[in-house]
């Protein structure tokens, strides 16, 4: 079941995922953004040529 043998987070004691006290979540999160940039820039783009 869920972490353990019972659905609850009293039983959880520390990080569930790998890298959790690290920079690395912040530089996931810079690089989803500028990929969200990227996405918001081709539709633009893509608006502005079929005008």
């Amino acid at each position: 079941m869920f972490p353990y043998d019972t659905a609850d987070w009293s039983v959880v004691d520390g990080p569930m995922y790998m890298l959790a006290n690290t920079s690395l979540p912040g530089i996931f999160t810079a690089i989803a953004a500028v990929l969200c940039v990227c996405v918001w820039v081709l539709v633009v783009g893509n608006r502005s040529e079929h005008q």
